[in-house]
């Protein structure tokens, strides 16, 4: 992402994050970075149409560690998907390696939001009551399970108005094939990929855990290499 842009979602988010700002003031400042974000990446599927060298398919890979590996991993899958980029869990230790395959520029928008939306969670968990007579660990699993369901919608949804302001059915029928691309990769490098079944998660924190994705802020601060993503503390 060019330093401009990532200029103005910076500013964007110092605006927001200021304590003069009231709760409609800084929701309005949230969702014009969301919006920068998604037209960023609308401009360069454009751009790579016209010239394939632009913006090539790739894959890095992402350490998730321990406390709550799979919930975190969960987090990251639920920003990947909407932002056209597909993963892949591998087991490490404690942890996961997650394998992701996307653009070039669609990679550096989910390391970009997952590394602010991981320091957001492990903040807003910090400041969640778990109510008397519940187990801490399944309280935090279910509001970290809200938290990426209501991250994903929003990001689905910023893509999709990002998508009808570029052109609307033509602008659609590039990002599908960006993503047919994409899986082809996929399939290419795990060509027995399983799907994981579905989790069954028993604590009372998805509602808590949904309220706090409907105010993350989902702009970023920086671009994250690989390597260990931040924790979240047990």
């Amino acid at each position: 992402m060019s330093e401009a842009m990532l200029s103005k979602v910076r500013k964007l988010l110092a605006q927001a994050e200021d304590p003069a700002c009231t709760p409609a003031e800084s929701a309005a400042f949230m969702a014009k970075a969301t919006e920068l974000i998604a037209r960023y990446g609308v401009d360069r599927a454009l751009l790579a149409a016209r010239d394939p060298a632009a913006d090539p398919v790739g894959d890095r890979t992402v350490d998730v560690i321990a406390p709550y590996a799979r919930d975190k991993a969960g987090l990251l899958a639920a920003v990947a998907e909407p932002l056209r980029c597909r993963c892949v869990r591998r087991r490490q230790g404690n942890g996961f390696v997650m394998h992701l395959f996307g653009f070039a520029s669609d990679l550096e928008r989910v390391e970009l939001l997952f590394t602010s939306l991981l320091v957001q969670a492990a903040h807003g968990l910090a400041g969640a009551v778990v109510p008397a007579g519940e187990h801490p660990a399944a309280f935090r699993r279910t509001w970290l399970a809200g938290f990426a369901y209501v991250v994903a919608e929003r990001l689905r949804a910023a893509e999709s108005k990002a998508v009808a302001e570029s052109g609307g059915t033509s602008t659609a029928l590039v990002l599908a094939d960006r993503s047919d691309r994409v899986q082809r990769r996929v399939a290419e490098a795990y060509p027995r990929l399983r799907t994981a079944p579905r989790r069954r998660l028993a604590g009372g924190g998805f509602g808590s855990g949904a309220d706090a994705g409907r105010r993350a802020d989902l702009g970023g601060t920086g671009v994250a290499g690989t390597g260990a993503a931040p924790g979240i503390a047990g």
